[in-house]
């Protein structure tokens, strides 16, 4: 059986950290972490593949027998196509037995780096210029899938790139493309056939954390870095060898490669990948249950994006008693939401915080004591954690007393080793060996931490703070309200107003008026009373089901421009307004301007300047 530990508190971590890390991790390696977990039984499944919600009962199996042997033959194939420790193998793939032999492979014989296939292919081509991608793994062409057309549109384009890998597609050796099932088989399985001694802070991976615009930011975690957070999620879960979890979100996301990836791995545990498609499979949501029932998973990782949706389906009698809890991150949980999945499901919640460039994970309410709800919980053990005061400079000035909010900073072995482009790195160390996380919060008097908004999702009216979930959260309790997301709107006056953009659920007839109505007397602070609430069809998404507030945030502001710029009345015959990200101001409005007939340019430029004169995004204005 597998090391237990007990976690109900500040002081049991403390305990476990008594006895220094170095001699708990026996592991160099993500390739040797991986080995050891085959070891304790060769014949045990790896990996269970559900091509589809529907047929669940008959999922592709894989061994740790065959996993090892396919981790062993994708690394010699790269080696011999040229990877080397320093060397980038990037992928785009879905949720296939092939992404998990694809990435050990690629940290066993160079660096790994994930990409979303859902980018598009501009985007893709400047991820793989900043990473230095030597070889690039795609899907072949597919019907449903444009990973491929988009590999043909760029990989001409990447100085840097030696090869193409294209699983389930032939190979065209003269076009440099290889067909990844039949050029793997002619490898060595059983051993390595290149030598390698992978030291613990040799990078193994490069995983991008940007939006879809800007310089791509591009994070490197070392092996130590992943070997000791699966040494983390091992204490904090207290799984088993044999063992099973479910995979849902995507495999070019740390938590879908580490937290239901790495770490069973690590233990000859079972992983369940929920389709290709993952929780976007709507035949996957529809039999989640019966799922559980089937495979009897001890845990999942989900957003709470999958919450909203498994809320929707009836549980219908199945035997989901096999799960100890689900782990939900990489967003705020509205306390309403968790409230009510948990009386819907009778499944326990653990929330937990972490980012990619602490590996993935760095807090979780304990599963042995008190979960306090709306907390992201306690830290992991040795990774070190705290609430530092800022100057105005960004640097480290002071540690936050209890229950002050200030940034969240990370130090320990899961911290990153920085990003690709010396650009991001400006500004990130407030001090040395602790990186500022960008989020604001508090931590209590027992150790828990509290998320209190992005520093820059905070609403600043009139230099007033207002955090979005004081609003959020009074709206999610209104019935008929799906999501709901707050930000600040440009305003002439006050800098900026608090508005909220609102999807409803399927079937509600909800007015603006009745949600503003709401508002008004669910939100204990007045300054947070939203202006305006917007009924859109759907809140945007990340690929990985967070709220993307930015292109809300873009909205507003192109709403608030366009109502401005409306007082030019004849002088314009149309207005376009475009708001996008700016690696120089942060934000832009792309304003164009066709003038009317006669109207003189020069003017229409001196009252755009006039009308938008109070308002602080910057905008570039075309006149035709």
């Amino acid at each position: 059986m597998g090391e237990t530990f007990t976690i109900r508190n500040l002081s049991d971590i403390e305990a476990i950290e008594k006895v220094p890390l170095s001699q708990r991790i026996k592991a160099q390696s993500t390739y040797e972490l991986i080995g050891a977990g085959a070891a304790i039984n060769p014949g045990a499944v790896a990996m269970s593949f559900i091509a589809d919600g529907d047929r669940y009962q008959t999922p592709q199996r894989v061994t740790y027998g065959q996993f090892m042997t396919k981790i062993r033959q994708t690394a010699n194939m790269l080696a011999d196509l040229g990877v080397g420790p320093t060397d980038v193998v990037t992928y785009l793939l879905p949720n296939l037995p092939q992404t998990h032999f694809v990435l050990w492979g690629a940290e066993t014989a160079g660096i790994a780096n994930p990409i979303n296939p859902m980018l598009e292919a501009s985007v893709i081509k400047e991820i793989c210029q900043a990473a230095g991608t030597k070889v690039l793994v795609a899907l072949g062409d597919m019907p449903g899938s444009d990973i491929w057309p988009k590999v043909e549109a760029i990989r001409k384009t990447i100085p840097s790139l030696k090869a193409v890998i294209r699983v389930m597609g032939p190979s065209e050796v003269a076009e440099g493309i290889y067909g990844y099932e039949e050029t793997v088989e002619r490898y060595a399985g059983d051993r390595l056939t290149f030598a390698r001694t992978i030291a613990p802070d040799d990078i193994a991976s490069l995983y991008h954390t940007g939006g879809t615009t800007g310089r791509p930011k591009l994070a490197k975690r070392s092996h130590f870095n992943e070997v000791a957070l699966s040494w983390d999620l091992m204490a904090a879960t207290s799984m088993q060898p044999g063992d099973a979890v479910m995979v849902g979100l995507p495999l070019f996301h740390c938590n879908g490669t580490c937290v239901t990836g790495l770490l069973p791995f690590s233990l000859s545990g079972e992983v369940v990948i929920l389709s290709a498609a993952g929780y976007r499979n709507p035949s996957i949501m529809k039999n989640f249950y019966k799922i559980v029932e089937h495979f009897k998973p001890v845990f999942f990782s989900c957003v709470p994006t999958v919450l909203s949706v498994l809320l929707d389906i009836p549980v219908a009698g199945a035997d989901i008693s096999s799960l100890r809890y689900l782990i939900c991150g990489a967003a705020p949980l509205s306390v309403e939401l968790f409230r009510r999945f948990e009386a819907h499901s009778g499944m326990k919640v653990l929330e937990g915080y972490g980012l990619t460039e602490s590996t993935c994970a760095s807090c979780v309410n304990p599963k042995d004591g008190e979960r306090k709800i709306g907390s992201i919980g306690l830290r992991l053990p040795y990774q070190q954690v705290k609430v530092m005061i800022l100057d105005g400079q960004g640097r480290y000035a002071r540690d936050a007393a209890v229950d002050e909010i200030g940034v969240v900073c990370i130090s320990g072995p899961t911290a990153f080793k920085g990003y690709v482009e010396e650009q991001h790195n400006k500004g990130l160390w407030v001090k040395p060996g602790w990186f500022s996380t960008g989020d604001m919060g508090r931590m209590d008097k027992d150790g828990f931490f509290w998320l209190t908004g992005r520093m820059k999702e905070l609403i600043i009216r009139g230099g007033h703070n207002i955090d979005p979930a004081t609003i959020e959260e009074p709206l999610y309790k209104m019935a008929g309200i799906k999501m709901a997301a707050a930000v600040g709107r440009p305003d002439a006056h006050a800098g900026e107003v608090p508005v909220a953009y609102v999807e409803l659920a399927e079937g509600a007839q909800v007015s603006e008026a009745e949600i503003v109505q709401w508002a008004g007397t669910h939100i204990g602070e007045r300054a947070a009373v939203p202006k305006e609430i917007y009924i859109i069809d759907h809140i945007p998404l990340t690929a990985v089901g967070k709220i993307f507030k930015p292109a809300l945030r873009w909205d507003a502001i192109q709403r608030t421009y366009a109502k401005e710029l409306a007082a030019l009345g004849p002088l314009a015959q149309s207005v376009a307004i475009t708001v996008s990200e700016d690696k120089v101001h942060g934000t832009v409005a792309a304003i164009r301007i066709q003038a009317a007939a006669g109207a003189d340019s020069e003017q229409i430029r001196k009252r755009v300047g006039e009308l938008l004169a109070r308002f602080t995004v910057h905008y570039e204005l075309t006149i035709s």
